[in-house]
This record gives structure tokens, C-alpha cells and sequence, in this order.
């Protein structure tokens, strides 16, 4: 079955030519009226025969004409099969790693359904948005680990942030630990742009890394630091203790960010710094993340045209021969 999408015309103006089989049909069908002797009886009655076949399929002479014209006129239109296919290539690689909290506090429930949560959907996001990056999951609390190696694998990269949770190390803020590790991942990157996205909610509390001794080294590599606050301005529930059930309890205290040493941190690598107090700001700040950092991606097409006017032209040259045979033969004597 043909596939109408990759049919086109290279002239499409000669199909106007096709305005011109309404007036030649005129034309022909006038000059045959003319053509037609007539005389003029009292009475038929003597005339009445009855009528030859032939005689009433004569027009078909003029029918395959017009269609041969027709014909012609769409080969000069030239229409042809195009098929495209598409190769893209990326010459700008970048390579993320997303170094993300999981201390007790990121169970706070100024996001909802809570802080981890909340950044685990959007985390997922940012990596649907990204298909010609490698990205890699670092985590941390009272230390780190890198949960996932950087890949180009974007399902294992949604899988490993989907089954982030509270108590997988040891409790704890430590910033510079969990920028450490984010280093670490990217130190022997060949990529042209090295990224990290690194998410608290807190204080350095922990770890024997310093924050800032961790940003001097990434700016040596030329890794960008994106620093993220995610909490709202304010009191928030915290979780404290849990009842006899294992369920969690919580309770109201003040939020306490390190901004100084977050917008530091950006500020050194040449990065940013932003403050999620909501769902819709957090969305919104990994959004202008996607949208700084661009992977550069050509695209090259290539065209296949299958040119079909050799066709049309057969099949009219056909209809003239077969118009020209039937004239001169079965009809030749109604000429």
C-alpha cells in the first residue's frame, strides 16, 4: 500500500495544466456536434435502425485522449516517493551527576507528600528530559556512596531514583562528603561539560570532607555546581520519633538551610544557586536547569527520491496508442 505521506510533486504548478481537461472535453464534445451531418425528413418512420455500439462508444476516443493529456500533464508535475531518514549527532556531551540528601529531615512535609518524595518525581523528570546525556545518582546523609555510576542508561537512572530512601546510611547532613563523591564521578569524564546538581535541605553536620576545600577541587576540574535549598522559609513539620507502630511522629521546627555555603559553592564553579520552598518552585528550578544546560544535537537528513513520472508518461503514451488503433480499426468507419 502506498504511503500518501512521502508522495510530493517537485512542479506542483503544472498540475494548473489540469484546468484544461474541463475545456478541451467542451471543445472536443462541440466540434463533434459540428461534425455530426444532419438531415432534415418529414417522417423517420423509414430511418429507424437500430443503433450501433460502436457508434455510441465514438466519445471514448475522445475520453482517452483527454486522459493521456491528463496524464502528461501530472508526469510534468513530476511526482516522485521521498524517503527520509534521520541521523542525529551530539557534539556536546554533558555529563550530570545528581548528588541528593537522604537525612531524616528531607522526610519534612513542607513538600508534599514529603521533601524526598517530592524531589524523587522531579528528579525523574529532569532525566526523561535529558535522552543524549549521561547522568549518575549520588547519595548522602552521614557519608556517601554513589548509587549509580554515570550512564547513559536512563532507565537504570529512573529505577535507582525511584528506590531512594530514608536509612540506607547513616544519619546526617554531609554536604561536603556528598560533593566529594559527585567529584569523584566526574573527575575522569571526557565530556566537553561536566554538571553537578546538588540537593540538601540542611547544615554540614557531618563527614570528614570540607564543603569548601570540595568546591576548590571541582572548580580545578571544571565541574559547574548547581546548588539546591529545598525546604520552605520558616517552620515545617519534622519527623522526631516513631509510635509503637513504626509510624513516624512529627513536629514543627525552623528550617535551617546553609545558604551562604550553597551559593558559595555555586558561586565558585560557576553555577547557581536556587531555594525550592514548594513543588511547583523545585519543578521549575530543575526546568531552568534543563534549560541552561543545553546538549548542542545536529540532525542530518537525507533525502531518497523515487521519481515516478516515467510511469505516468508510459500509461498515457499506452492510451494514445490504444486511442490510435481503435480509430483506425473498430471505428474507423464513424470517422
Amino acid at each position: 500500500m502506498r504511503n500518501w505521506t512521502n508522495f510530493e510533486f517537485e512542479s506542483p504548478l503544472f498540475l494548473y495544466g489540469l484546468l484544461l481537461i474541463p475545456i478541451l472535453a467542451v471543445w472536443f464534445y462541440i466540434s463533434h456536434k459540428k461534425s455530426t451531418p444532419a438531415l432534415r425528413v418529414t417522417t423517420v418512420a423509414g430511418f429507424k435502425l437500430k443503433k450501433s455500439v460502436l457508434a455510441q462508444l465514438k466519445p471514448l476516443l475522445y475520453v482517452l485522449k483527454l486522459a493521456a493529456v491528463a496524464l502528461l500533464i501530472v508526469a510534468l508535475a513530476r511526482p516522485r516517493n521521498v524517503a527520509v531518514s534521520k541521523k542525529t549527532k551530539s557534539n556536546k556531551g554533558i555529563d550530570i551527576v545528581m548528588a541528593i540528601d537522604v537525612s531524616g529531615s528531607m522526610l519534612a512535609k513542607d513538600l508534599q507528600p514529603n521533601r524526598l518524595e517530592a524531589l524523587k518525581d522531579v528528579a525523574k523528570d529532569f532525566v526523561s528530559k535529558r535522552p543524549n546525556d549521561r547522568i549518575g545518582i549520588v547519595v548522602y546523609a552521614g557519608e556517601s556512596f554513589t548509587q549509580t555510576p554515570i550512564t547513559s542508561d536512563k532507565g537504570i537512572v529512573t529505577r535507582t531514583i525511584s528506590d531512594i530512601e530514608y536509612g540506607q546510611i547513616e544519619d546526617g547532613t554531609a554536604i561536603g562528603m556528598g560533593l566529594g563523591s559527585a567529584i569523584n564521578r566526574l573527575k575522569d569524564s571526557k565530556a566537553k561539560s561536566k554538571v553537578i546538581i546538588l540537593l540538601t535541605d540542611g547544615v554540614n553536620t557531618a563527614g570528614f570532607i570540607d564543603p569548601r576545600t570540595a568546591t576548590e577541587l571541582a572548580k580545578e576540574l571544571n565541574i559547574k555546581v548547581y546548588t539546591i535549598g529545598i525546604g520552605t522559609n520558616g517552620m515545617a513539620p519534622f519527623p522526631y520519633a516513631k509510635d509503637r507502630f513504626g509510624r513516624l511522629q512529627y513536629r514543627r521546627q525552623k528550617v535551617e538551610i546553609d545558604e551562604d555555603l550553597l551559593k558559595h559553592i555555586a558561586s565558585e564553579t560557576s553555577g547557581q544557586y536556587f531555594r525550592a520552598t514548594n513543588n511547583s518552585k523545585l519543578q521549575s528550578i530543575y526546568d531552568e536547569i534543563n534549560k541552561l544546560e543545553k546538549t548542542k544535537i545536529e540532525e542530518f537528513k537525507y533525502y531518497n527520491y523515487q521519481e515516478e513520472y516515467r510511469l505516468y508518461v508510459l500509461i498515457a503514451l499506452g492510451l494514445l496508442l490504444l486511442e490510435y488503433v481503435l480509430r483506425n480499426t473498430l471505428f474507423k468507419s464513424f470517422i
